[in-house]
């Protein structure tokens, strides 16, 4: 389904990728993990249109999107759940999530909004008692709750999540990992998760890649990767 061969980012002189190569196939979580700088957000933010390719093809079910702009690839079906969560702080949990249903609203799709909606409060009961109040005076976990939720909302056919255990608490790590094993399997809808919690990762993901300076170095079923003996080590503090 997504599909990435060869690609290379430069930033100045700095070569950020180096040659990456993965796949995602349709319905699949998949993490990239790797240590801190290693070209796992610059990886999602080339794919998503934010930074642009230096070489190398991005392609979603067969068609080149390497140049596509970032909102050519919103309406592609490709969300982004941005590291450090970004939301609105000024508006409310509502308007958050009606911007990420933005393009269809255009298309007048209310049933299907007003469904989705009861979703993703479902989902996320916290941001139902919340729907009104400022986004900024939410906690950081709240934050990330309503960030995926405003990604949700697009019905995206592929989501991108950065490291969304950032800054959480261990016990509300755990929720949003069940979350996203949850929103998987009951939307089907394809994910690559970017995280440096690699252990959380694997247990949630069925096929992982590892990153190092920019180039991938190893990949393979979730359960394999989790068993070695390297990736213990690296990765999982073993």
């Amino acid at each position: 389904m997504l599909e990435i061969t060869g690609l290379d980012v430069h930033f100045g002189g700095i070569h950020a990728l180096k040659g990456v190569t993965l796949e995602v196939g349709e319905g699949e979580i998949v993490t990239l993990i790797g240590s801190n700088g290693a070209g796992k957000s610059t990886t999602l933010r080339t794919i998503s249109g934010l930074t642009r390719a230096t070489a190398g093809t991005i392609t979603l079910d067969g068609t080149d999107i390497t140049r596509l702009s970032a909102q050519g690839r919103v309406r592609r079906g490709i969300s982004q759940v941005p590291e450090g969560r970004r939301v609105f702080a000024t508006m409310t949990v509502q308007e958050n999530l009606e911007l990420g249903a933005y393009l269809r609203r255009s298309r007048g799709d209310k049933a299907a909004l007003a469904a989705d909606y009861d979703a993703v409060f479902d989902r996320f009961p916290v941001l139902a008692e919340r729907r009104r109040q400022s986004a900024g005076t939410l906690s950081g976990g709240e934050q990330q709750m309503l960030a995926m939720g405003r990604a949700m909302m697009a019905r995206p056919r592929v989501l991108l999540l950065d490291e969304p255990s950032m800054g959480l608490a261990p016990l509300l790590v755990q929720e949003i990992f069940d979350i996203i094993g949850r929103f998987n399997a009951e939307s089907s809808t394809t994910i690559l998760l970017v995280e440096q919690n690699a252990n959380m990762a694997l247990q949630v993901a069925h096929r992982g890649y590892v990153i190092e300076t920019g180039r991938i170095v190893l990949s393979g079923p979730a359960a394999d990767l989790a068993g070695s003996d390297d990736i213990r080590k690296a990765y999982l503090g073993g």
